[in-house]
């Protein structure tokens, strides 16, 4: 499956997020990684980022496909 995660997260947490995210996904921006994952690897990510961020103050956001091929991307700049 392909998977975008965009999160919002107390400052405190921020680096162990993106530290933990950049173990499984590919950086794209601030708070947004993305890439391929399998069920079991998706579901230690989510495990992972429910022991690191508070519920009450953070949010993680999944967008879940079945591929990148499902995927239209524009971008604007950094060309």
């Amino acid at each position: 499956m392909y998977v975008i995660i965009a999160y919002d997260v107390n400052v405190a947490r921020v680096n162990r997020v993106k530290k933990f995210l950049r173990k499984h996904l590919n950086w794209v921006q601030n708070s947004v990684f993305e890439g391929e994952l399998t069920k079991a690897d998706f579901e230690e990510v989510k495990l992972g980022l429910n022991e690191i961020i508070d519920r009450e103050e953070d949010m993680v956001v999944f967008y879940i496909l079945r591929s990148e091929k499902a995927l239209k991307k524009e971008v604007l700049g950094f060309d």
